[in-house]
C-alpha cells in the first residue's frame, strides 16, 4: 500500500512511518519542503494528490509549546497547522481522479469536556465549549469529503508517551533529578497512550477494510489514571521520588489560563470502538509503557 502522510517527519509521524515500512508499505511525507520521499504542501496544492492508496494527516503545531506565548497569533498558527492542512489534503482527495481507499486524521481527546467523574466513549458529545474542543471539531469537519469513496476514520489521541518527544521529553529531566511530581491537585484524569499504540491504531485503521468513524486513541487503563498516579509511576520507572508538585498558579503563569486547563483538568476517555474494532494494545498498562520508554 502507498501511504501519503501529512506531518510524517514529526514525533508521531516518525513512529507511524517506521511501522508502515516495517509492514511493507511505501510512505511519502507531506512537509514544508520537498525532498526524498517527500512532497511540499505547495506542491500538493498546485499539482494535486500523488498516486496513493491511503492518506493520513498528523500535522499540527504543539499546543503546549512552552516557548510560545499564548495569544491570537499562536492560535491562528495552531488552526493553520491543523485545520488548514486537513482541508488541503481533503480537497486533494476530493479532486483526485483515482482517490485513495482510506483517509485517516488524528485529532485529540480535547473534544470531550474535562470532568473528574464523567467517562467518554466515541459516541459521547463534545466539541463546542472552548478553543481546543472547537479546534478538534473544526479539524474533523474539515476531513469530511461528501460522496468520496475514500473510507474515513478519525483517531482522537490522548497524551502521547514515547522516547525522544512529546510529553515525556518535556518532563523527563525534572523527574530524573528527583524534582518531578503531580501537576496541580494531581487528581485530574490523565488520558494517555504509548506512541507505538497510537501508530498501531492508525495502521489498523488503514489496513482494516470497512473500518471507519471515530476511534479513541487512549490506553484501556487510561480512565483509571490520574495525573498524580502518572507522576508516581514515572518516578518509580526512573527510581526517583515524586514529591514536588507543580502548583496550579505556576502552570497558569507558564502556559496561560486557557492552555493551563489542558494540564490542570482532564477527561476519562474509554477506547470502546477501538477495542471493538479488534485492535490489540501493545501497552495497555502504564507501568509497562513507562518502563519501555525510559529503559
Amino acid at each position: 500500500m502507498r501511504v501519503l502522510v501529512g506531518g510524517g517527519t514529526g514525533f508521531v509521524g516518525t513512529a507511524l512511518t517506521q511501522l508502515l515500512r516495517s509492514r511493507g508499505h511505501e510512505v511519502t511525507h507531506v512537509s514544508r519542503q520537498a525532498g526524498k520521499d517527500r512532497i511540499s504542501w505547495d506542491q500538493l496544492s498546485q499539482s494535486g494528490l500523488p498516486q496513493c492508496d491511503a492518506v493520513v494527516n498528523l500535522a499540527g503545531e504543539n499546543v503546549l509549546n512552552p516557548f510560545r506565548r499564548w495569544g491570537d497569533a499562536f492560535c491562528k498558527e495552531i488552526i493553520r497547522s491543523r485545520v488548514e492542512t486537513t482541508k488541503t489534503l481533503a480537497k486533494a482527495i476530493a479532486d483526485a481522479e483515482q482517490p485513495p481507499h482510506a483517509w485517516v486524521v488524528v485529532t485529540g481527546v480535547g473534544y470531550y469536556r474535562p470532568s473528574p467523574t464523567a467517562e467518554y466513549t466515541e459516541d459521547s458529545p463534545g466539541g463546542d465549549f472552548d478553543f481546543f474542543s472547537r479546534l478538534v471539531s473544526s479539524g474533523e469537519a474539515a476531513a469530511l469529503i461528501p460522496g468520496s469513496p475514500a473510507r474515513g476514520a478519525v483517531v482522537r489521541s490522548g497524551v502521547v508517551l514515547g522516547q525522544g518527544g512529546g510529553a515525556i521529553a518535556q518532563m523527563i529531566w525534572p523527574f530524573r533529578l528527583g524534582l518531578g511530581g503531580p501537576i496541580g491537585s494531581g487528581l485530574q484524569p490523565f488520558p494517555w497512550i504509548h506512541i507505538r499504540d497510537l501508530a498501531g491504531i492508525v495502521c489498523h485503521a488503514l489496513e482494516t477494510e470497512g473500518l471507519q468513524g471515530v476511534f479513541n486513541g487512549v490506553s484501556p487503563s487510561s480512565p483509571a489514571t490520574s495525573n498524580g498516579s502518572f507522576a508516581r509511576e514515572l518516578a518509580a520507572a526512573l527510581g526517583r521520588p515524586a514529591l514536588l508538585p507543580m502548583p496550579a498558579w505556576a502552570v497558569r503563569a507558564v502556559f496561560g489560563a486557557e492552555r493551563a486547563v489542558m494540564l490542570l483538568e482532564g477527561q476519562r476517555v474509554v477506547p470502546k470502538r477501538t477495542l471493538e474494532s479488534g485492535y490489540s494494545f501493545m501497552f495497555p498498562d502504564l507501568p509497562a509503557a513507562l518502563k519501555d520508554i525510559v529503559a
